[in-house]
């Protein structure tokens, strides 16, 4: 399983979330509580994506371990935002290890992450993926399950749906054609969050003008959330929602 974050709230150095916190995501890279599914760290890659004060997102991914990109501290250090998405990867077997293979995905003002996996991957799911554009499939950003639920969210985003629909549709779709999937969805357009748990945890903190989201809280803040599993969590800094899937 992976690792994911997100941030909405008044700038700060994206070093406070992604390295100084005592359970910071660097630390879930190798030191991670809670690996239901398979795997013991998070090597795998990384991703960080945050919003400058204007304009799309700005991105930077690797194929490498977190812990072990020594430039990574510095920049983060140096970049303050009011909005990010992060994450840290722990790829399923038979996946490739490279940079595009990790998350955020993105396109235009979306930053997207997915922790888990589908279940019986490809073949349960070769009849959604042929909805696609060709297009799409051709340009995948790497041949693993997280890519195509980011186009297949990305798909419902580009007709029209709204944050929520896409996730909670994706889900839907995907949870009855490969049943036991893990679906953790997290996705941002830097103005809200709307994330989904199917089979794994998240949590979220939420106040002063702010909302964190995270697979692992990052502190022993009292203020952290546990969100059940089968829920879509829909939240920003004025406020969040949470509703059971397949009530949307």
């Amino acid at each position: 399983m992976c690792r994911h974050l997100a941030y909405l709230g008044p700038p700060l150095a994206l070093s406070r979330l992604l390295f100084e916190a005592p359970h910071a995501l660097v630390r879930q890279s190798w030191a991670p509580k809670d690996m239901r599914g398979g795997g013991t760290i998070n090597a795998d890659g990384f991703g960080v994506g945050w919003y400058p004060a204007a304009g799309h997102p700005v991105r930077y991914r690797s194929d490498r371990p977190m812990w072990a990109d020594a430039s990574l501290p510095g920049l983060v250090a140096a970049t303050a935002a009011g909005a990010l998405l992060a994450a840290v990867r722990s790829a399923t077997e038979t996946m490739p290890v490279t940079s595009t293979a990790a998350a955020p995905f993105t396109e235009g003002p979306w930053l997207f992450s997915h922790n888990g996996v589908v279940a019986g991957w490809p073949d349960t799911v070769t009849s959604l993926a042929a909805r696609l554009p060709t297009r799409d499939l051709l340009t995948l950003d790497a041949p693993t399950d997280s890519a195509l639920l980011w186009a297949l969210v990305r798909h419902r985003l580009r007709a029209g749906d709204t944050p929520a629909a896409a996730v909670a549709a994706t889900v839907a779709e995907v949870s009855a054609a490969a049943p036991g999937s893990r679906l953790n969805l997290l996705l941002t357009d830097g103005a809200s969050i709307a994330a989904s748990t199917v089979g794994h945890a998240l949590s979220v903190r939420h106040g002063d003008g702010s909302v964190l989201v995270s697979s692992e809280p990052l502190d022993d803040d009292p203020g952290w959330r546990a969100v059940p599993d089968g829920h879509l969590l829909v939240a920003g800094p004025a406020g969040l929602h949470l509703t059971p899937l397949g009530r949307t």
